[in-house]
Order: C-alpha cells, then structure tokens, then sequence
C-alpha cells in the first residue's frame, strides 16, 4: 500500500523540479525517477507472478465510485515489459538527447511527458475503474503526443503528432461508449462489478460490447485497418520514443483486449474467429506495407502493424480454445501472443535505436541515400542484424520461439478440426507462411542497402559510430534476444501464472513441457552449433591466408567502364519482382525526368509508396466532405450586412423552433381525438 503514494509522490516531485535544474540533470533526474519506480513496481509484479496478486481499494468520489487497483499475472507480465522498455530506452535517450541540449525548454516538457507517458502506462495495467482507466488514457495519449512533436517545428511532425492525436482520441470514444454502456448496466465503473454481471449475461450483447472495448483498443494496437495513424507518429518521433511506443505503448492496446475478455467473457469462439481472421490481415499488410517503403523507420513502423497481428492471431487462436475446449489450443495461443509481446517489444526497440543511431550519424533515413555503413558503424550493423534475424522469425533468436509456439497451437488444432475449423486453420498457416517469407525478404533489403555495399552519396560530414555508452542499453536487449532463444524454457516458466488466468487451465506447465519445450530447445541449439561451426570455418580461413597478400578490387561493373556506386541495387530497384506481383495491392506516386539512355546527364527517377487504404477511409472520405462543404462557401462573402442578416435568422430560428414544436405536439393530439 505504501508503495503507490510513493510512486506518486516521485512523479510529482520530478515534474516540480525539472524545469529548475540544468540542462545536464533533467534526463539524469527522469531516468533516476524511473528506475526507482520500475524497482518499485517490479516488486509487486514478480510477487504477482508467483501468485501473489496485489489489490488495493481507494474511496474515490461520487463520480467515479470506489477505485480499485488489482495487480495480477496479466498486469504484472505487461509491468516487468514496460519496465525494462523505459529503463533501456531512456538510458539510450539520454545520450540520444544530447545533441538538442541548447534547447531547454524542449527538453524540460520532453522529460515531464516521458515520465508522464510511463506513469500512464504503468497505471493502466493494474486501474480496474473504468472513469479513472480513460483518465489514464487520455494522460498517455497526451504524453506520447508531446513525445512525438518534439521537433516541432517540421510540419511533417507536427502533422504526424495530430494524426495520432485525432485517432486517439477516436479510440476514446469508442472506449467511452462501452464504459458507459457497462456503467448503465451494472451502476458501477468496477470491472469486477461488470464482470459478474456478463458472466451471467451471453449472447450477442457481450460480443457487441467486448467488439466495441475491440475497435477501441484495436486503434492503439494498429490493427488494421486502424493503423494509419502508427506509420506517421513512429518516423517523426525521436528514436527513444519511437521504440517505446512500438515497444510498449501500442501493446497497452493487447492488454486491454485481453483484460476485457477476462472481465467480459464473451461467445470465445465467435471473437476468436473474428481476431484471428483481423490478426492475419493486419500481420499480411503490414509486412507487405513494410517491404516497399523508403523510410528506415516508416519500414519499421508497418512491421510493428506485422508484429501486432502476430500476437493477434495468438490470441485468436487462445480464445478458439477456450470456446471449443481445447485447452492446448488455449494454453498455446495465449502463450504464444504473450511471448511475442516480450520479443517484439526486444527487436523492435532495438530496431529503433539503431535506427536512430543511423539518422544521428548520417542526417537521414532515406534508404535509397545510404549504404556501406557497416565500414563506418560495425556495432550498429551488428545490432541492427541481430534484431533483423529475430523479427524474421529465424532461430536461435527469440522471434522463432513465439512463432514455433504459435505453429505448435495450429498444428494441435488441426487433429480435430472440423470444415470450419479446418479452412481457419489453413488461412492461419498460409498467412503466418507468408508473414515470415516477407519479413526475410524485408528486412535483407533494409539490411543490405543500408549497411552493406558503398555509400550512395558522400555526406558533407564524418560518418562514425555513436558512444559506446548509448550502445550499452541494445546490448542488454541483445542479451535478452539471444537468452529467449538459448533458453525458451526459463521464459515460458515465468508466463505459467498468466497464460493460465487467461486459459483458465492449471496444467499449463504440462503442456508446454510436452508440446513445445525440448523440441525448441533442440532447434536453437543446433542453430547455434551452425554458427559455431561458420564461425570457426572463418578464423582457420583467416589463420590460414593471414600470411597472403590480398588485393581489393571493385566489383565487376557488367562491362560498363565507369562503374558509380548508384549501379548498386537500389531499395526500389532490389523488391521490383515482389512491386509488380503485388502490384494490385500496392500504390507508388512515382516522378522521373529524363531517363532515357545508359547514363542520363540530369536524370531523375523517384517512387514515394502510399497506403491503399489510408487513401479509401480518409482521404477519400475527407476530400468528399471537403467537396460537399465547399457549395456553401458562398455563405462566406465577406459582406457585414449578410453576417448580421445570418445572426438574425438564428435569433429569430430559436424563438420559432420552440413554438412550431408546441404546434405541431398540439395537432397530433387533435388528429388523436378525431
């Protein structure tokens, strides 16, 4: 109990003091304040963990009724996650930071809304009121806001900071409905209280509502198709904050998916149908958004779309589970989505923060403008590799295990599928197949282009290797990203308590021991023996040929006698094959100017990609609106006489209004008695 006016009392005072201390000691004094929160927080979530769970039941007021906080396995898993996120990312953003610390005032409102944004965060995992839960929303939807505008003064950010301001706050509404809907039903905003009521309360109202908590939750998520906003927000904000939002923050959208099914307990089956079928579309277009695009982070960005449909599809096939009573179904899927969570908040952060290291090193995260880094920034290519080679879903690495775990779920489903059953199941394979596939071919372009061959462009400065002080966070979670692969057992122990508050099993820790457990372990070790091998291959060839002089010569340039580094494939150039198979499901606004001949003089050839369905829900749709409005900018002449004109037809509207209302009430009543 004493530790929550504790953790409150830390962010206040943090947020008092930091406009009055120097430049210098803002981010030590966020970063301190957030360890020792984490420290605090941590506690309980490990006690939770082992079976511990924490609950705690303020007074409130008469608005919102009592508030309850309760500390469970599901919240505490989602704790230690957003701990761990903040504690690297803002070890990383501190020496990020660095090169804006002219600017004070900025940094001042950036370090308030970070800590902000992690307070709102840790909260909303263990709120149980739902007045108070959209309180908490609303601050980390601020936050993250304030975040993402820090370079301000780009329109490009400014614009992306209120796209996902707007979408927010539609996720709010949404939000808002079902708590309202909840609180006229049952009289209280406690979810426990709500809970007991669905429990005996099933049909379509229980899937209307958790479809309703769905759209809401689904906006902060990225499922698609109400991601638009997460390919905008991610690129514009600096890296730190990019890799906690992927990281963390659109994974609160899982938490509350999967709270609201713990506390809604709707048709399981029907609502795993409908994410399982939303998940795959989501994990497809995502990668296949990703594939084509220029910006380093923007590509990072759609593969967090890729990532959430994923764990989508694991709690699709979890929910299944539980409404056809299949257990190992149940217990594979919720673990897989859990797991998976933990491992996309590792390589994606790590993603963003090598990408950040990137754009401090070169001004830039276009693609087509880099290559050879690898010469100039080994350790950043290293991480950038690691983390490539997880989110592929390749072993040893921790994005096999989740997916294995995911492919195990399919594959026990399939003993007893029926017709139904059996079409899901294929769509799911063939999805999760080819989610895999795209993320490989992906991520070799960004790799490749970016890291390897020769620069594209000489920048007007030197290009090296940021501090190893920022490196040392992207080790630690190299570290994890490597253990979950080594190790996949000690991880899926600690995911028992809650995978089974989710499957309502407690013989998880069987079923992992017999489905998933050895066989995982065999495969990571025998890819790490495969690496071993390469690796000791490569120092007898080196040992070998040290005493040989080697010579250097340029790549073969195909017979032509002035070889340029902009022969080199291109990002464009490297996924054509995949562009124009594809290409009814892609958009590219392409601009080029003379490019006739083998060297063009002034020629000029650019392809910027766009998003189909960004461009059917909202442009569309606000460009039609714009049209419709636009008839009536005749209204607006200019004319002084026509404005008060207006005003007195509005004072004499509202005088009539009232009395043809009493007219036509007293009419019907005539007609009623003849």
């Amino acid at each position: 109990m004493t530790m929550i006016p504790a953790f409150l009392a830390i962010c206040f005072f943090v947020i008092l003091t930091i406009p009055f201390v120097g430049v210098k000691y803002k981010g030590i004094l966020v970063y301190l304040a957030i360890v020792v929160n984490a420290g605090l927080t941590g506690y309980l979530a490990i006690q939770a963990l082992t079976g511990l769970p924490f609950e705690t039941i303020f007074p409130g007021s008469a608005v919102t009724g009592a508030i309850a906080l309760r500390l469970d396995a599901l919240s505490a898993w989602f704790i230690l996650i957003i701990n761990f996120i903040f504690i690297t990312g803002g070890f990383y953003g501190f020496f990020y930071m660095k090169a804006y610390q002219n600017q004070s005032k900025n940094l001042s409102l950036h370090g308030i809304a970070f800590l902000l944004l992690y307070s709102a965060l840790i909260s909303l995992t263990v709120i149980q009121n739902g007045m108070v839960f959209l309180i908490a929303w609303e601050i980390m939807a601020l936050s993250a806001f304030v975040g993402v505008i820090f370079e301000h003064e780009k329109m490009a950010t400014v614009k992306a900071g209120f796209n996902y301001l707007i979408q927010s706050h539609v996720s709010i509404l949404f939000l808002m409905l079902g708590f309202m809907w909840a609180a006229y039903k049952t009289g209280s905003y406690d979810f426990q209280v709500l809970s007991n009521y669905t429990t005996g309360e099933k049909g379509a109202a229980t899937v209307i509502l958790f479809t309703t908590f769905f759209v809401g939750f689904a906006f902060k998520a990225g499922f698609v198709p109400f991601h638009t906003w997460l390919p905008y927000a991610h690129p514009a904000a600096p890296a730190h904050i990019s890799g906690i939002m992927s990281g963390v923050m659109i994974k609160i959208g899982i938490f509350g998916i999967l709270r609201m099914m713990l506390v809604i307990k709707p048709d399981f089956a029907i609502i795993g149908y409908i994410i399982l079928v939303v998940s795959v579309i989501s994990g497809l277009y995502g990668v296949m958004l990703a594939i084509v695009q220029h910006n380093l982070k923007r590509l990072l960005a759609y593969h967090s779309i890729e990532n959430i449909g994923i764990i989508g599809m694991g709690i699709g096939l979890g929910s299944i589970g539980l409404g056809t009573g299949n257990l190992v179904l149940a217990t594979l899927g919720f673990a897989a989505a859990l797991l998976h969570v933990w491992n996309h908040a590792l390589f994606k952060s790590l993603l963003f923060f090598t990408a950040g290291n990137v754009y401090q090193a070169t001004h830039t995260l276009n693609i087509e403008q880099l290559g050879g880094l690898i010469k100039k920034m080994p350790q950043t290519a290293f991480l950038f590799l690691i983390a490539a080679i997880a989110i592929s879903g390749l072993p040893p690495f921790n994005g096999f295990i989740s997916e294995f775990i995911l492919y195990s779920g399919l594959y026990h489903w399939l003993l007893d599928a029926r017709l139904l059953s059996l079409v899901a199941i294929v769509f799911a394979i063939l999805g999760l197949v080819m989610i895999g596939g795209l993320a490989m071919l992906c991520f070799t372009k960004a790799f490749g282009v970016v890291f390897l061959g020769n620069a594209r462009q000489a920048f007007k400065h030197e290009v090296h290797e940021v501090s190893f002080q920022q490196l040392i966070p992207l080790y630690l979670i190299v570290f994890f990203i490597v253990a979950i692969g080594f190790f996949p057992g000690f991880f899926l122990k600690l995911l028992i308590e809650p995978v089974s508050l989710l499957a309502g099993n407690s013989g998880v820790a069987g079923i992992f021991e017999i489905n998933t457990m050895q066989t995982m372990q065999q495969i990571s070790w025998a890819a790490w023996g495969f690496i071993v091998l390469i690796s000791v291959i490569f120092i007898v060839r080196k040992l070998v040929s040290r005493k040989r002089t080697i010579a250097v010569e340029p790549t073969w340039g195909c017979g032509y006698v002035k070889p340029t580094a902009n022969m080199q494939y291109t990002a464009s150039s490297f996924i054509r094959s995949y562009t124009k198979l594809f290409k009814p499901l892609l958009l590219s606004y392409k601009k080029e100017k003379n490019i006739q001949g083998i060297f063009p003089a002034d020629g000029f050839f650019e392809s910027h990609p766009y998003d189909k369905l960004e461009k059917w829900l909202i442009d569309t749709p606000i460009m039609e609106f714009k049209s419709f409005m636009s008839r009536f900018i005749f209204l607006q002449n200019g004319r002084l006489q026509f404005y008060i004109l207006y005003g007195i037809i509005f004072i004499i509207s509202i005088i009539c209004i009232p009395i043809v209302y009493d007219m036509f009430i007293h009419l019907i009543g005539y007609f009623k008695q003849l």
